[in-house]
């Protein structure tokens, strides 16, 4: 398809955006458009500034026979920090307020909107992570490791609570859970996770800490290790032990008599 060259530099745009963190030969590009490589190499060349000035992500060159181009998509400080403003304005309405200290966050992260720039944040707060998973807990969380996993090009794998036969065979693990201190269990398919994978675990709300335990204690399971752990919103009035994590939001009081919810901006970014 032989075509102009600010339309080659558009769908070049759209395929690497669509594809982030697959290794792309210039090859390919070259047959697709019927073009020389040293005029996609110079388009790229152009595409990477750009990318990069505008802070939408970066384009690596991997050099050799099997080389070619990677992009890293990204999002800048400022749309970062206005993006999770956003939220937490939306987070403190008095009218979320749930019974056992919880907080109704469903709308948000319902939203495909919210999710992709909540994605892209996360992504970014771990890009110097190798992460070949994103691990969430059945309900809530999917959305959120979706679209984190989406930005991330990888796979994302559903922990449950209860047996699926759907699911096959299956690896359990006991948990103390956070919030009523009972002890639960967790499912995973074997079929579900590689060993040897690096996961990234994701969760909507974190209060005790036990869930996210006992994702970790899964992933010893399969053989795998941590990556990082990373959170739409935590309760610091919860007491909580060994749970390293990194929240977009943290909620610091929520008042169920006078209707108050005190939301500040969590600890990506400190």
């Amino acid at each position: 398809m032989k075509i102009r060259r600010s339309e080659r530099m558009v769908l070049i745009s759209n395929y690497l955006i669509n594809h982030p963190y697959e290794l792309t030969s210039l090859t390919t590009f070259a047959e697709r458009y019927e073009s020389a490589k040293s005029s996609i190499s110079e388009d790229i060349a152009i595409i990477k500034r750009a990318f990069e000035a505008s802070e939408i992500g970066y384009i690596t060159t991997v050099t050799g026979a099997g080389g070619g181009v990677v992009f890293t998509p990204s999002i800048s400080d400022q749309e970062a920090r206005q993006v999770a403003e956003e939220l937490r304005e939306r987070l403190s309405e008095s009218n979320r307020i749930l019974p056992g200290g919880y907080i109704y966050l469903s709308d948000l992260l319902s939203t495909p909107t919210w999710l992709k720039k909540i994605g892209r944040i996360i992504a970014k707060t771990f890009k110097d992570q190798k992460i070949d998973a994103v691990m969430t807990v059945a309900t809530k969380g999917v959305p959120l490791a979706n679209a984190i996993a989406d930005v991330l090009n990888v796979p994302f794998v559903i922990v449950r609570r209860d047996l699926k036969i759907t699911e096959g065979s299956t690896v359990s693990v006991n948990y103390a859970s956070g919030s009523s201190g009972r002890i639960e269990k967790m499912f995973l398919s074997k079929r579900s996770l590689k060993p040897g994978s690096r996961v990234l675990i994701v969760d909507d709300f974190l209060k005790g800490g036990g869930t996210i335990n006992g994702m970790i204690s899964l992933l010893t399971e399969f053989d795998s290790s941590l990556a990082g752990v990373a959170v739409f919103a935590d309760n610091i009035q919860s007491k909580r032990e060994g749970v390293p994590y990194k929240s977009l939001l943290s909620v610091t009081n929520i008042d169920t008599q006078n209707n108050v919810i005190n939301v500040e901006l969590g600890n990506m970014f400190q």
